[in-house]
């Protein structure tokens, strides 16, 4: 099966010897199913010539605003609902959740209650999952047709599904806590609260679900529809 990952942004230029760009996230998050990838920088109106250049779909995080003015997002909401219509699985990651939302007829928008930043529980269809957020933007107003499947308190449309084949997550099963280390110190001063940044480097360490989230990903790409 193979899987096109449409980039939406690029990690911070002193973090980028270290991690590399965000679409090798994506494949060590999906390795072992068996995958083939390609890449597709749409941040850089690098655009798949049609949704047959792959079987299923995967669109990354990004420091832009899904509602900001750039060249590149109205024909990736165009791609969101080709995709969506030719029912290829199709996956969204915080940008990719909200650009998905906002493609289908949602609204996104700066949470005026702030930022989540660094490892953030969730209920997720009744378990709790552990994964680390950097997002100030969320889904206020959810598409025709949405399910919220997980949420928490600060983030009520943290994963959504739109029918069988479309799974939105506003967290980052792709980062580790050490690129949210690296966004701390590239990212984050001046720009998130001090105390907020503090906070996620506090609770740094220990056990996450971004195994768990990645298996979810890849059977729910793979999954047999009808």
């Amino acid at each position: 099966m193979k899987i096109g990952i449409l980039v939406t942004g690029h990690p911070p230029d002193e973090l980028y010897d270290q991690f590399g760009e965000y679409d090798g996230m994506f494949r060590k998050l999906l390795d072992g199913n068996g995958f083939e990838f390609e890449t597709f920088a749409v941040v850089d109106n690098q655009f798949p010539s049609s949704i047959v250049d792959a079987d299923g779909w995967v669109i990354t995080g990004s420091r832009h605003g899904a509602y900001e003015d750039h060249p590149w997002i109205p024909p990736l909401e165009e791609l969101i609902r080709a995709i969506r219509d030719a029912g290829q699985p199709l996956i969204g990651v915080c940008f990719g959740h909200q650009i998905i939302a906002q493609a289908l007829g949602g609204t996104v928008e700066k949470f005026q209650g702030g930022w989540a930043v660094g490892r953030t529980s969730y209920d997720f269809d009744g378990d709790t999952v552990t994964l680390n957020a950097w997002h100030q933007d969320q889904v206020t107003r959810l598409p025709k047709g949405a399910c919220v499947l997980g949420s928490n308190d600060f983030c009520k449309n943290a994963m959504v599904a739109y029918g069988d084949t479309i799974w939105t997550v506003q967290a980052h099963p792709e980062y580790g806590d050490d690129f949210i280390s690296g966004l701390v110190r590239t990212r984050g001063k001046g720009v998130v609260p001090d105390n907020l940044l503090q906070d996620a480097v506090n609770r740094a360490g220990g056990q996450d679900d971004n195994s768990a989230i990645g298996r979810h990903m890849a059977e729910f790409l793979k999954k047999e529809r009808a």
